[in-house]
């Protein structure tokens, strides 16, 4: 057995090696006496803020489109949108009657607020001044009905609205659900431009307009032109004044 005297450099050498292990050890699991840097501050792109909820409604929640998933059938049935709006201070006022399908997704007030905006517009039927469009939730002369395909096509009778076209019959402008939310592509992505030519062609019906065509290369495609048909070489418009 080794002596006392030859264990001491022994044992100082083991205290020696099982400090360094202490110190190896502790830089592998990251931690030492430095001060830990603050956490990282998460970016405004990543954490919405003030500014991004005070952005403007986009323009599908603009027109009252808050899903784009289009069922191809519904109830068949209406909701009224309730309440109402003046008219321009315009000499003739016609009402207008905006109705829903049951069950669509759609912010019936929003809709109601983007129709009766295309028609009150200096571009749009009024624009000599001589009539304004009010909105009400009773009788009136115009009605203006949302629907799905399949019950667009049997409104529409015979018209042969096919689940893609719209039509008027009567006193009903009656818009399909698949062209409100999805447009056509001769719009190249302008659903609010569309959205407009939808309003004012079929309430151009109702108001006594008829189908005209394409008068030229390049101009301007007449409101009463069926657009979502083809442009047949004219430039996309939603209004009957541009």
């Amino acid at each position: 057995m080794p002596s006392s005297g030859s264990l001491r450099p022994l044992r100082s050498a083991l205290i020696a090696a099982v400090a360094a292990v202490t110190v190896l050890s502790a830089g592998c699991t990251g931690t030492s006496n430095a001060a830990a840097p603050p956490p990282a501050t998460p970016s405004p792109a990543t954490t919405p803020g003030p500014v991004a909820a005070a952005r403007a409604p986009g323009p599908d929640r603009i027109a009252g489109v808050l899903d784009r998933t289009v069922p191809p059938s519904g109830t068949g049935q209406f909701d009224v949108v309730p309440g109402g709006s003046p008219a321009p201070a315009r000499g003739r006022v016609t009402a207008v009657r905006v109705e829903v399908e049951k069950g669509l997704t759609i912010d019936g007030q929003a809709f109601a607020a983007f129709a009766l905006a295309t028609l009150n517009d200096p571009r749009s039927w009024g624009r000599d001044g001589n009539v304004g469009f009010s909105r009400t939730a009773g009788d009136a002369p115009i009605h203006i009905k949302l629907a799905t395909p399949a019950t667009t096509d049997r409104l529409c009778g015979s018209l042969g609205t096919e689940g893609r076209l719209s039509c008027r019959q009567g006193p009903d402008a009656i818009l399909n659900l698949a062209r409100w939310v999805t447009g056509i592509p001769d719009y190249r992505g302008d659903l609010t431009g569309y959205r407009h030519y939808l309003v004012n062609h079929e309430i151009g019906h109702v108001l006594g307009h008829h189908h005209v065509l394409c008068p030229g290369q390049g101009v301007p495609a007449p409101v009463m032109q069926q657009q979502t048909l083809g442009l047949d070489g004219c430039r996309p418009n939603p209004w009957p004044y541009p």
